[in-house]
């Protein structure tokens, strides 16, 4: 508990001058000609941990933004190279002709088909034209369609390989293919209410050449735009991560369009991240509402939010570089031949890339008004997202996503910042998007552990936050949230230290904590008290109820003692160069209602994962320093021993907290803790007690 009060000074900094922008889309509605043009990038990665159908349902709500269609393209990576994921998403376009017009013409709020007709309120209610019904049964009949023809393609019912669309997928081996880029839909009559391009690219891989996970797909992502239709600005999302609110464009464009009070441009607008399908309580704590209502809004006071990765809005030539304040001798001259080697060395040796950096850097952007004419470009497309284009580039370092971390994310919001930039953050209402929490013990677990993992490596690298304010212009105090961000993973090893604590003083009948009886006693029961009914009012503040601020409370525990602690070890193999970090995906839940009575969602679930062994160990140790206490109470017919009432109430909180671990020994399947688990949690707990009772007797 104490490594958290001492936590809560550094939050002290980060709260103290939160800010909150109010945007007005409607403004921006009427001037649709001046609307700069955006690419709309989608990443998805494993067709089985991220099923088609999610990403078909992300995409066809960008599609259907209230943005003008031939100012958007959406290209989706698919760093699986599946044919599954392109086969949907092929499939998906002629459902999207009569989805795109619907949403438009009705208003449609929430624009992801699966999430529109799981209401049925729109044929429940009165005053409903027959039009409106008739299409709305036409359309969801035809998204039933398009999801029954996907699941029989995931179980290979489906010759998708004889289409000649699909030759590319026919020899292609998952970690060693060469670039696939195909144009899906490509709005060639440049008719700003029809449907926006849509681009499949997959980039090419070679078991000998590092692909750099994420960061690497979405620099492909970038270089493949960059060459097509190379909008000034760009929109990431996860494949899960749909639009809630369809004017999400215009909201950001609110911020990117303008300068702040001090007439400085935005890099990037950040959303917040929250998710559908939530459970009552938050069973699993990582919806994240109370931290993004006052943390994120914080961080947004001091030179602005971290990039989180998805829901973020960024501008082109940020990403290509480029400070707030250029040197004019460089713009007055990129396109010139010195200017011209110069952005070779750096972006590669594409004449096409090359040409539209010098571009969009000069302010001459040709494509920005008109970017309709794509096919002529899938060469070039194919040509920069091979696997060595990037040989001898600035790209990874100093231009597109920042390479090194498992949270590449956070690592290349910072350079952002190191270069002087400031960030906007920005919360409208409805939320802009709604992604997939994980559920379960696992999949929370392995997203806690690369989160954990990706940003220790970032403190131990040349691109740490005290660097970046020593040799850059990242402000002090942005400093000091990236730190408290940084040493999230950290935090394990006192935490670990203070919750084995109250059961080795039981162990060993020794003590840490004043007894009940004297005032001293009071200063922890104070802090421990005070603390809780902090974080117990944020929670309220927020609209939640008592039973998710413990859910979080207990979930911090137990991600402490077993993701992060394992993040630590991560960093500290690859710091011995013992072995190398590895980004781990998430899987993605699909809701499927043949499933649901077999699922009790809101209870843990555990595997044969060893991230479950110091959880598991932990709470062995307290259970039998709290049996070994109670027995040697009955044994001397009272408690005389030096460990007083405040171990006790330690040890059981302990307990409290795992209480999930604690249920676990006695369930069986998916709910218990698998006896592999218990077998080595044992040893770890046999060699704890052997310490204790070696210290006792000494």
């Amino acid at each position: 508990m104490a490594s958290q009060y001492k936590g809560h000074l550094m939050l002290t900094n980060i709260k103290w001058s939160p800010v909150e922008f109010k945007t007005y889309p409607g403004h921006l509605s009427n001037r649709a000609h001046e609307l700069p043009p955006v690419d709309l990038f989608v990443t998805t990665a494993d067709p089985v941990l991220e099923p088609p159908i999610i990403t078909v349902n992300t995409v066809l709500s960008l599609l259907a933004l209230d943005y003008p269609a031939n100012k958007l393209a959406c290209y989706v990576s698919d760093d699986g190279g599946s044919p599954l994921t392109f086969y949907s998403l092929l499939e998906s376009i002629n459902f999207a002709k009569l989805w795109v017009p619907f949403c438009k013409k009705y208003n449609v709020k929430v624009r992801a088909p699966f999430q529109y007709f799981s209401d049925q309120e729109p044929l429940i209610f009165g005053g409903i034209s027959s039009d409106f019904r008739e299409e709305w049964k036409k359309l969801k009949n035809e998204y039933d369609k398009l999801q029954q023809k996907i699941e029989e393609a995931t179980k290979h019912c489906h010759p998708y390989h004889l289409n000649y669309m699909f030759d590319d997928f026919s020899k292609i081996e998952r970690g060693n293919h060469s670039s696939i880029v195909k144009i899906l839909w490509e709005n060639k009559d440049n008719f700003p209410e029809g449907l926006p391009h849509l681009v499949y690219v997959s980039r090419e891989k070679r078991p000998k050449h590092a692909h750099h996970y994420k960061a690497g797909a979405m620099n492909v992502l970038t270089r493949v735009s960059g060459v097509m239709t190379n909008a000034p600005f760009m929109l990431n999302v996860d494949c899960d991560m749909y639009a809630n609110n369809p004017q999400v464009v215009l909201h950001a464009m609110c911020l990117l369009l303008e300068s702040n009070h001090k007439g400085e441009e935005y890099a990037f607008v950040q959303y917040p991240q929250f998710f559908y399908g939530c459970l009552p309580g938050d069973p699993f704590g990582n919806h994240m509402i109370v931290l993004q209502e006052y943390l994120m809004r914080g961080i947004a006071g001091i030179q602005g939010p971290l990039y989180g990765g998805t829901g973020c809005f960024h501008r082109r030539k940020v990403i290509y570089g480029e400070s707030p304040v250029q040197p004019k001798n460089t713009r007055s001259n990129v396109n010139g031949k010195s200017i011209e080697m110069t952005l070779k060395s750096k972006f590669g040796y594409s004449a096409e890339l090359v040409v539209s950096v010098a571009n969009l850097l000069s302010g001459k952007n040709k494509k920005m008004l008109r970017p309709s004419d794509i096919s002529s470009s899938v060469k070039a497309a194919i040509e920069v997202a091979d696997c060595s284009y990037e040989s001898n580039t600035d790209w990874g370092t100093n231009v597109g996503w920042v390479y090194g971390s498992a949270t590449e994310d956070i690592l290349t919001g910072l350079g952002i910042h190191k270069r002087g930039w400031r960030t906007a953050y920005l919360a409208p209402n409805p939320h802009a998007f709604l992604g997939c929490a994980p559920s379960g013990g696992p999949a929370c677990l392995t997203q806690q552990k690369r989160w954990a993992t990706g940003l220790l490596e970032i403190l131990f690298s040349r691109n740490n936050p005290v660097i970046a304010t020593i040799t850059g212009d990242l402000q002090f105090r942005q400093c000091l949230m990236y730190l408290y961000i940084n040493l999230w993973g950290a935090r394990s090893i006192p935490e670990l230290c203070y919750a084995l604590l109250p059961a080795y003083c039981l162990l060993t009948d020794s003590s840490f904590m004043p007894t009940v009886s004297k005032k001293a006693f009071l200063v922890p029961a104070s802090l421990f008290t005070i603390y809780n009914l902090y974080t117990l009012l944020e929670y309220l503040r927020c609209g939640l109820p008592v039973r998710a601020w413990w859910n979080y409370q207990r979930m911090a525990r137990i991600i402490s003692s077993t993701a992060w602690l394992f993040g630590v070890l991560s960093v500290v193999l690859k710091l011995l160069r013992l072995s190398e970090t590895v980004f781990e995906l998430t899987r993605k839940d699909q809701n499927n209602q043949d499933d649901d009575a077999d699922i009790d969602p809101g209870r843990f679930t555990f595997d044969d994962s060893p991230i479950f062994v110091p959880g598991t160990a932990l709470v062995l140790v307290h259970i039998s320093a709290l049996g070994w206490t109670l027995l040697r109470a009955v044994r001397n017919s009272g408690f005389t021993s030096r460990s007083g009432l405040g171990e006790i109430i330690c040890s059981a909180w302990v307990v409290l907290s795992l209480l999930p671990f604690a249920k676990g020994l006695f369930r069986r399947g998916k709910y218990g803790i698998p006896y592999s688990t218990i077998f080595k949690s044992k040893i770890l707990v046999g060699l704890f007690i052997y310490f204790c009772i070696s210290v006792s007797r000494n």
